[in-house]
């Protein structure tokens, strides 16, 4: 898939994720825990009951693969970038924590999501909150202007990440830090899931290998990269989702190569540093 694809179909598709009522990862989507219900997947990456009920109603759509805001160790007065920011969750719970002397920028690609979060961040009185629509290939931010850059589960989505992690070293100011949570592979795939559609739009079949991911962040200047957890990918979601059955039934997947592709796929937490 050409890039310029991969984007617009991105974009179609977390559009429309955004005009549901009640999200969750709608298909194979799902870098996430049970697709049922946004809070059970949340509980199950690592979010608190007390960050659920912080975060205003309709934000989170369960769409992440980590809690990069529990990772961040944000402090008050900071002002923080959350890549791929959706409905906002991470964002408002990022502004609980920097409180009104700090600022949360998010950024993200689909006006569906940009129109969501503000009407979230109005409705709930977020001052230090804004929502900016960009590319995060490209980013709308000042140089050497953030100390601290956060993303769930959206760098994967990218078809550039190079140039992704090259921005935010640009924009994170001296001594500023990265946080992410996303989905890796430890191994290559087999073509029908990098050839799928559906699969890139859940965060798999754009996922690059471990080892690839983490040299392209020191490749733009980070240093202290550090895998802070690793858990594998549940295979009970691509047996289970919908789309994922469409792809197995298609392909005529069996269940040891699901297993394969499963044992494959993993989310990381990493943190580095720019010095």
């Amino acid at each position: 898939m050409k890039k310029d694809d991969i984007k617009k179909i991105v974009r179609k598709d977390y559009g429309k994720i955004a005009k549901q009522d009640n999200s969750c990862c709608g298909s194979i989507s799902s870098c996430c825990g049970n697709p049922d219900l946004a809070e059970d997947i949340s509980r199950s990456i690592g979010y608190t009951e007390e960050e659920l009920r912080a975060a205003p109603e309709g934000a989170n759509l369960g769409l992440g693969c980590g809690n990069p805001t529990a990772l961040a160790s944000l402090k008050e007065g900071e002002i923080v970038l959350d890549l791929g920011s959706g409905a906002g969750f991470d964002c408002f719970l990022a502004a609980n924590k920097v409180g009104e002397k700090g600022q949360v920028i998010g950024i993200d690609m689909t006006p569906e999501m940009i129109e969501k979060s503000r009407e979230n961040a109005e409705k709930n009185g977020y001052q230090n909150v804004e929502f900016r629509q960009g590319e995060i290939e490209n980013l709308p931010i000042e140089s050497n202007s953030v100390d601290v850059v956060i993303s769930n589960c959206v760098i994967n989505l990218s078809p550039d990440k190079k140039q992704v992690f090259n921005e935010v070293f640009r924009i994170l100011k001296s001594g500023g830090r990265l946080v992410v949570s996303d989905i890796v592979v430890l191994k290559e795939l087999p073509e029908y899931i990098k050839n799928s559609v559906e699969a890139y739009v859940g965060c798999i079949s754009g996922a690059l290998l471990k080892d690839k991911y983490l040299e392209l962040i020191k490749e733009a200047g980070f240093q202290n990269v550090t895998v802070t957890d690793e858990t594998l990918f549940p295979i009970e979601l691509m047996i289970n989702d919908p789309t994922a059955q469409a792809i197995i039934n298609k392909e005529n997947i069996t269940a040891q190569e699901l297993e394969k592709v499963g044992n494959s796929v993993v989310s990381i937490k990493v943190t580095c540093k720019k010095l």
